[in-house]
């Protein structure tokens, strides 16, 4: 708990003198005036962006592994009657269409 306490100490110490060092001596540049260095507000607009994007490629890999278990599954099912065809049984599952006759056409005669 002793070690958590000093850390804190240390941080909070290093915030005020970057305040100061920014709003008194204008150690760092500082357009707006709010006592944060510039650099440190374009960091973090830098970091929101890219957490942004992280979050919403964490949603699509989520989305997509669930598709993936999915047909899975289905795959698992369907090998099941692989090895029920294999022993002699009837067909499961959509039946194949019949496909109509295309009409040849006659050949043409050369004269």
């Amino acid at each position: 708990m002793k070690v958590f306490g000093i850390s804190l100490l240390v941080l909070a110490s290093l915030a005020v003198a970057v305040y100061i060092a920014t709003k008194f001596f204008k150690k760092f540049k500082d357009v707006d005036g709010d006592g944060i260095p510039d650099a440190v507000e374009e960091k973090v607009e830098e970091v929101k962006v890219v957490a942004k994007e992280v979050k919403k490629r964490a949603k699509r890999v989520a989305q997509e592994s669930k598709d993936v278990v999915k047909a899975v599954k289905e795959v698992a099912k369907q090998s099941k009657d692989v090895v029920d065809a294999a022993k002699g049984g009837p067909r499961k599952g959509r039946k194949p269409s019949v496909k109509q006759p295309v009409a040849k056409s006659s050949p043409k005669k050369e004269k």
